[in-house]
């Protein structure tokens, strides 16, 4: 069994996928920083969601996307057709199906929103949760935006701007039920 300790980020470098290797304050770095935390939130909104039947689900596919983000964006450009064909990469369809769901919600929740929500009012952690990933979600989708454009995956731009709303969406369907 390896260890985790490897010793090899005690100068201030890690590992990019295929052996590259990047400062830790690399864009791709900071934004993959940013994703793990998101990640890490979405699995408290699993936890502290389950009085509400679709959200672990949900949250797990999500989380599973975070992740397939995340190795795409630890990818070099010169290494991306070598994870395309590995690992594949986030579709349009996830980003339609994204739009769709929180089209969906927006019209089930049925009202004008036209007050600022604040975090933990309702005194549900599942909802206030929700509010902490939207925010982790807006910071990773600006630091993605830090990436040279062309090296920037368009596709996940969009997937977390969409993301944010449908993450918002949920916070407001936990606290209506």
């Amino acid at each position: 069994m390896s260890s985790v300790i490897t010793e090899r980020g005690d100068h201030g470098e890690t590992d990019l996928m295929y052996g590259r290797r990047v400062a830790k304050t690399h864009p791709r770095i900071v934004t993959n920083g940013s994703l793990d935390e998101l990640n890490a939130m979405v699995g408290l909104v699993r936890v502290y969601s389950k009085d509400h039947p679709r959200v672990p689900q949900r949250m797990a596919e999500l989380q599973d996307q975070l992740i397939q983000i995340m190795g795409e964006i630890a990818t070099l450009p010169e290494d991306q057709e070598r994870y395309r064909t590995q690992f594949g990469v986030l579709g349009n369809s996830e980003v339609i199906k994204l739009t769709h769901e929180a089209r969906a919600l927006e019209n089930d929740l049925n009202t004008r929103f036209r007050d600022w929500a604040i975090p933990g009012e309702h005194a549900h952690p599942g909802s206030a949760y929700l509010d902490v990933a939207r925010t982790l979600c807006r910071r990773a989708e600006r630091e993605l935006l830090t990436l040279p454009e062309d090296e920037r995956p368009q596709i996940v731009a969009r997937y977390l701007n969409r993301l944010s709303d449908f993450l918002w969406l949920v916070a407001r369907q936990i606290e209506r039920e």
